[in-house]
């Protein structure tokens, strides 16, 4: 067996133990508590004291790691994007996930997230945020459920990867930050995605802190949709 053959196939098993039953089934894994997310039980007041990140103590490191981020994800359809202090790797649902198997990963996505946590893992100073995002189809429970999943199913990567669980952290948003109206078939695509957030290790908690309580969104919930 091949090195490569032997990476995926562990990699793969572990990915399969991350995906559950479709949503349309009634068991649902519970999101309350995972030990790679320390900072659940914070108060809002111990959020809120949280410093934010300083633009310029990020903007060389950004510099540096964007054009090496680009070259791990070449060929790729996952994107890649400077947000304000963080780098953010975005892969869409549609072309990420089994859609018979809506919280396991597709084998074309194992090499790109692969060559990431590779590249992240090296460089202690670095952290990453892993968010779940789902469209407003269906009940909410269910979307902050999948979400979750996926996102942990992206996480498994970077954990057998080698990043400790001080550098990794990871939520599941449901459908609370769409990033286009859920009133077409379009916009519902783009809002289902799993975002990667890339930031330097000590400014990790003061990210996390501010996706602790989103906005919740206004968006049109659509009625006779597949809950994705």
């Amino acid at each position: 067996m091949s090195i490569k053959a032997s990476f995926y196939l562990p990699l793969a098993l572990v990915l399969a133990g991350c995906a559950h039953t479709s949503p349309s089934s009634s068991e649902h894994v519970s999101t309350a508590k995972h030990w790679w997310w320390p900072f659940g039980n914070e108060t809002p007041n111990q959020q809120a004291a949280v410093a934010k990140p300083d633009p310029k103590v990020t903007r060389a490191w950004m510099d540096e790691y964007e054009p090496r981020l680009r070259e791990a994800l070449k060929d790729s359809k996952l994107e890649l994007e400077r947000r304000d202090d963080l780098l953010v790797v975005t892969a869409p649902v549609d072309s990420s996930f089994n859609p018979d198997r809506p919280s396991m990963l597709l084998p074309v996505t194992l090499g790109p997230f692969s060559r990431v946590a590779k590249l992240l893992e090296k460089d202690p100073k670095t952290g990453v945020l892993i968010l779940g995002h789902a469209d407003s189809s269906g009940q909410d429970k269910l979307n902050r459920d999948l979400s979750q999943q996926r996102a942990q199913a992206v996480a498994a990567i970077f954990r057998l990867s080698g990043l400790q669980r001080d550098r990794l952290q990871l939520k599941g948003l449901g459908s609370d930050m769409p990033r286009a109206a859920n009133d077409s078939k379009e916009g519902r695509s783009l809002n289902r995605r799993v975002e990667i957030l890339v930031t330097p290790q000590e400014t990790l908690v003061a990210v996390l802190a501010g996706y602790t309580h989103p906005l919740k969104s206004t968006a049109v919930v659509v009625a006779d949709q597949p809950k994705r």
